[in-house]
């Protein structure tokens, strides 16, 4: 990916991407108008305003200035755009995150909480460094799997970080736990280690069984669904937003009605799982039953 990509902060680029978005909607000025205007690409708007991209302040100026904004309103989002080229602590893996992935893992380092439901690995946040190798191995150049493999450990440091950790609650379909990623002893591993987290007063695992039938997760598919703190008066710094992630690129969604239905279906998915303590249970089994192959 690009340099440009990699850097800034990525809750100031979704801020002012939302903000410039705003003005043109407000202005009624059209996407593909106001790319002609700039003689930029209709993918560069989308990626300014989707918080994909740094801006300059002069580029920022010319915006407001196009959409009619007040002198007070550009000169304050000129001063956010200076704040979306400062360096995240993640820029020294920049060429091994793809532009989707580097926007999600900076929601995560922002967020507060974070709820989520996996059907095929287990999520990166709880990965051991040989089951996240083996799962990177297998869908990765080889010359970029020991970058990739070091970020992903790197993102564990937030649910032990001392300003407040990470919340996490999540649910794992039964076969995350049957599928040997890396071969037996890296799964067992694996599956002690899940055992060993979900001790943290700050984790929640539950396993979804086979035996739950149909629910909503089927209909749903694997999701994240990341919160973040509140302001001095009390509403989220960022909108709630849920990330799904596909073969060719990921989706984000922040709209009320959005995160309302995946809400409920996170809702419904956990109240169909195994509880909490008889999920630990069963994992601990299933690595028994490996260990005994």
């Amino acid at each position: 990916m690009s340099q440009e990509g990699a850097t800034g902060s990525t809750v100031a680029r979704r801020q002012l991407g939302r903000y410039l978005r705003d003005l043109r909607s407000r202005g009624r000025f059209s996407v593909r108008a106001s790319a002609t205007h700039f003689e930029w690409s209709e993918t560069k708007m989308w990626r300014i305003e989707s918080g994909m991209t740094s801006m300059r302040s002069h580029e920022v100026k010319m915006m407001c200035e196009y959409y009619g904004a007040p002198a007070e309103t550009t000169a304050a989002l000129m001063a956010l755009a200076k704040e979306t080229r400062a360096n995240s602590w993640w820029v020294s893996y920049s060429d091994a995150i793809p532009d989707y992935l580097d926007l999600y893992i900076g929601l995560e380092d922002a967020a507060v909480s974070l709820e989520g439901y996996w059907t095929e690995l287990v999520p990166g946040l709880l990965q051991t460094e040989r089951y996240a190798r083996a799962a990177i191995e297998a869908c990765t150049a080889p010359e970029r799997v020991e970058s990739q493999v070091q970020l992903r450990m790197a993102r564990q440091v937030l649910m032990s970080r001392t300003l407040g950790p990470l919340w996490v609650k999540i649910v794992l379909n039964e076969a995350v736990l049957h599928r040997p990623v890396g071969g037996i002893e890296v799964m067992i591993e694996q599956l002690r280690h899940l055992v060993v987290m979900s001790q943290r007063n700050n984790v929640a695992i539950r396993v979804m069984p086979y035996s739950a039938g149909f629910h909503q997760g089927a209909r749903t598919g694997p999701f994240i669904k990341l919160d973040f703190p509140t302001v001095a008066n009390g509403a989220p710094s960022e909108p709630s937003t849920v990330y799904v992630e596909g073969y060719t690129g990921s989706l984000f969604l922040e709209q009320p009605h959005e995160i309302e239905r995946y809400s409920e279906a996170f809702a419904g998915i956990w109240e169909a799982s195994m509880s909490e303590v008889e999920s630990v249970n069963y994992i601990a089994k299933v690595a028994r039953e490996m260990q005994q192959q």
